[in-house]
């Protein structure tokens, strides 16, 4: 079915005065042994290790915060691997970016199964998310679409972005299992209704707006970083109104990675700045109460996911480390 285009009336609302307190968290960072692979978007399983890829050696490893040990899965030469997430039998799912397919991981046994792009110009998979009937959402970014992947049948169905250059980004799920996505070479997010496959697209008030990542509250609220005007924002779907607060750093913050913790904060890190620094924002009380530097720089903090069970924010740097936030 061919995506439709669906309009809201959008009301933009006018920044609320915020006051960024000295508050910093606790962070510790494991180096990475592997040097310039570019370690990223860590996800914590049910054993307590901690996933991640390295994007530029072609490898998915993990490391055991217990121990401090590492130990590395290699892939084939040019997989590229953007990102992961560990579904409930323990198996790792991979983003290939560099070669167009989806990786499933046994850690058992260190074997991969591909699940190709239908399409050779869905090049580069980007971001992975489980949803509840364990389908994988994902992004393609240079690729200009959205898939769905069944793993029981490894069936896959793409929608594709009507606009060129859309860049389909960051994506999340809500509570009815809707994805939510930023289509950052524009100033739109989009969602996709699972039952139709149809495309809806809001537009965020500012045309220079490039949003990166994205989150959601329970309150059903989508925010997200705008990457290229310094900018949190928040989008409500029930009234179709946007508010956003300046970044501590403001134009030049580029803020990049966010999570949502269990209390619906947002936190998200300001990568403009080295080094680069998490930041934590309150929406109840519209205040910054966090600000914490990246001890080993950072350069790049890329993506960053909450872990519920531990009160963790876990994340890759571009300076070759795993980095763990324990949150207040």
């Amino acid at each position: 079915m061919k995506p439709q285009l669906v309009l809201a009336a959008l009301v933009t609302l006018g920044a609320a005065p915020t006051t960024l307190a000295a508050q910093a968290v606790e962070v510790r960072e494991w180096t990475v042994p592997w040097e310039g692979t570019r370690p990223r978007d860590p996800y914590v399983d049910g054993q307590g290790r901690v996933w991640f890829v390295g994007q530029a050696g072609n490898y998915v490893a993990y490391l055991d915060p217990a121990t401090g040990q590492f130990r590395r899965y290699e892939l084939e030469a040019g997989a590229l691997p953007h990102n992961l997430v560990v579904g409930p039998d323990g198996a790792v799912w991979y983003t290939g970016n560099g070669n167009g397919h989806i990786g499933r991981l046994d850690p058992a046994t260190g074997q991969v199964r591909r699940f190709p792009m239908p399409d050779a110009d869905l090049r580069d998979p980007h971001t992975l998310i489980f949803a509840p009937d364990g389908d994988l959402w994902f992004t393609v970014q240079g690729g200009n679409a959205v898939g769905r992947l069944t793993p029981s049948t490894g069936q896959i169905r793409i929608v594709r972005m009507p606009d060129g250059g859309s860049r389909p980004y960051g994506i999340v799920l809500d509570r009815s299992g809707h994805p939510w996505f930023n289509l950052f070479g524009t100033n739109q997010i989009g969602t996709i209704d699972p039952a139709t496959m149809q495309l809806a697209r809001v537009t965020v008030p500012r045309e220079r707006a490039r949003t990166r990542r994205i989150g959601i509250t329970t309150d059903g609220k989508i925010w997200y970083v705008d990457y290229a005007g310094g900018m949190v924002g928040r989008y409500d779907p029930a009234t179709h109104q946007f508010q956003e607060w300046p970044a501590p750093e403001g134009a030049v913050s580029l803020p990049y990675a966010m999570a949502v913790d269990d209390r619906d904060r947002v936190w998200f890190v300001e990568t403009g700045p080295q080094p680069n620094r998490l930041v934590g924002f309150d929406p109840a009380a519209a205040r910054f109460f966090s600000n914490t530097p990246i001890p080993g720089g950072g350069r790049t903090v890329r993506h960053m996911v909450f872990h519920r069970p531990t009160r963790e924010l876990w994340f890759g740097t571009d300076a070759g480390t795993i980095g763990r936030a324990s949150v207040p």
